[in-house]
């Protein structure tokens, strides 16, 4: 006797993607190498080192070394190679900041050692104050967070220290994240008096600074700054990387911790990939100890410095009358506002269609935007590239020569 056919069970839909996820924004920065992939156009979009100038065959040496190292191809711990770590230190160490190996904790590029820090300290609804504007993927990554983001505007060149205070006082954030040297995506660094002034409000008020340095060795004029860590100490977390210097592909970066975060933020990093390459973490010690990286560093300080000029001379016939623009000591980017009227997104189809590309400003801010503003990177090409591009740009205001 035949059976009645069973009714279908009902198909439920899946469950949403997180609010936080949903949340975080898009890089425009990483948008656009899909859209300037063809080799005729010249892109001052990425902050991109110039792959001309990596030790390729420094690293190739320090890579073949380690491989006859025990265990370079076995797990390893959390806080990362006992050497690199304490090569690391040994150079804060010389620039007047005491740091010991213990004090550092590895990390896979110091774009994770925001996340780990991010997972260590802030709870959704957590405040972090930023600069505005701000290094996009730290936006990305608080967002990921749940934290709220509270943007402190600059005047000028230099960073509104009342509002700081003003802003930290109302809000009572968890920490303020800061870029002090050479800002991405501005180029612009606190002075002395600034970063004396940031730390005192950070004592005074009771939150923690996060300070990342990952163009803090790219300087190309002016006398070197003092970490604000030197102001103060107990305050401070620090961020470095040897992407800018050595070669991003090797994604090795670190915290410099305070002690009483340590223990949770290694607990996160294992949590996270349990620890970063071992072999990568190897070949950079073996590099850093064999000398060639600081001779590697002068000839990149030295051509991008070249390719800073050459942008700068470039800039007053690119632009649009009543343009204005910084002029960085060092990093990798120029930060420019065009005048009344203009707005830079709308431009950068008229700029692709001449074979040049740059970021609007738009997406670096976590409040309202500037829509006047753009990021120039002068570190891929070389001089005679750049004034191309900056010819090409010019022409699609209508001012190129």
């Amino acid at each position: 006797m035949p059976t009645a056919p069973q009714a279908a069970a009902p198909i439920l839909s899946l469950p949403s993607r997180s609010q936080r996820a949903g949340s975080a924004k898009t890089s425009p920065v990483r948008d656009l190498l899909a859209l300037t992939a063809r080799p005729e156009v010249i892109s001052f979009a990425g902050g991109l080192p110039a792959p001309e100038l990596f030790d390729v065959e420094g690293i190739r040496a320090a890579f073949d070394a380690v491989l006859d190292s025990p265990g370079v191809l076995q797990y390893s711990t959390s806080e990362g190679d006992p050497g690199l770590r304490d090569a690391v230190a040994r150079r804060y160490s010389s620039d007047g900041l005491p740091t010991a190996a213990s004090d550092l904790i590895v990390t896979t590029g110091s774009q994770q050692g925001l996340g780990l820090i991010s997972t260590t300290l802030v709870d959704p609804g957590d405040t972090i104050l930023v600069e505005e504007p701000c290094y996009l993927a730290a936006l990305q990554t608080f967002a990921l967070a749940g934290a709220r983001v509270v943007g402190v505007p600059y005047v000028g060149d230099d960073l509104d220290l009342d509002a700081l205070d003003r802003l930290a006082a109302h809000h009572g954030p968890k920490f303020f994240y800061t870029v002090p040297t050479f800002q991405n995506p501005t180029g612009r660094t606190h002075d002395v008096e600034a970063r004396r002034t940031i730390a005192a409000i950070a004592q005074r008020r009771g939150f923690r600074i996060v300070e990342d340095e990952p163009y803090r060795q790219l300087r190309y004029s002016g006398d070197a700054l003092p970490s604000l860590a030197a102001f103060a100490p107990g305050h401070v977390i620090s961020l470095g990387s040897f992407s800018k210097v050595i070669a991003p592909g090797l994604r090795i970066g670190w915290i410099r911790t305070t002690a009483d975060i340590r223990s949770s933020i290694t607990i996160a990093k294992q949590a996270a990939d349990l620890h970063t390459s071992t072999i990568d973490q190897a070949a950079a010690a073996h590099y850093l100890a064999s000398g060639r990286g600081e001779l590697t560093l002068s000839r990149i300080r030295e051509a991008y410095a070249a390719r800073r000029d050459a942008m700068l001379e470039m800039l007053p016939s690119a632009l649009p009358d009543g343009s204005s623009w910084n002029r960085p000591d060092g990093g990798m980017f120029v930060w420019v506002r065009l005048p009344e009227g203009r707005d830079a997104a709308s431009a950068l189809p008229a700029a692709l269609a001449h074979d040049v590309a740059f970021v609007p400003g738009t997406s670096f801010f976590s409040g309202i935007p500037d829509e006047r503003t753009l990021r120039l990177s002068f570190t891929t090409y070389s001089p005679a590239r750049i004034r191309e591009g900056l010819s090409r740009l010019g022409a699609t205001w209508g001012t190129g020569r």
